[in-house]
């Protein structure tokens, strides 16, 4: 199904059809981080990577809680979205050799799906919330917090080390 789909006829429709955009996101975001744990060589990096796994692992959960709630079954729609910045994430850290680099570069493509991430659960919680889903609005809010910060550290680590590492 298609984001302007003939299956989506409602707010309703749309508020699943995104639920399940990012449940593929999350999923897949889950198997992408420990291949950028590995190729990350600065330990604080690698220490907020592995931290945020645990976390998407809790988004997968709450996001599964969600569609309980909402009464639908919790299944993934493909997200070229995600795709996209996972595969581009991937090819760019396949042509860096520099360690330094490398990890300015990881964590640059970390953010951008962080960015992505936080775009997806902004607008769940607004649909949840019109939908009259305050509950539902909840829980996706404890993900879009937690987004928000995984990308504050990223900047941070980035600005104070990486960033200035990589230009060296």
């Amino acid at each position: 199904m298609g984001l302007f789909s003939k299956d989506i006829k409602t707010m309703d429709d749309l508020f699943v059809h995104t639920l399940q955009d990012i449940y593929y996101a999350e999923k897949r975001i889950v198997k992408a981080l420990p291949k950028m744990i590995d190729k990350a060589s600065d330990p604080t990096l690698k220490q907020a990577f592995q931290m945020h796994l645990t976390e998407t692992q809790g988004h997968v959960t709450r996001v599964e809680e969600v569609f309980r709630m909402h009464g639908v079954e919790a299944k993934t729609t493909t997200c070229p979205a995600i795709d996209g910045i996972i595969d581009e994430a991937e090819d760019i850290a396949s042509e860096v050799d520099d360690p330094e680099v490398l990890d300015a570069a990881l964590a640059a493509a970390a953010q951008a799906v962080e960015h992505y991430e936080m775009t997806r659960y902004g607008t769940l919680v607004a649909w949840a919330k019109r939908l009259g889903r305050a509950d539902c609005a909840r829980v996706l809010e404890r993900n879009l917090a937690e987004e928000k910060a995984a990308d504050q550290k990223l900047t941070s680590i980035a600005e104070a080390k990486l960033n200035i590492r990589a230009a060296e």
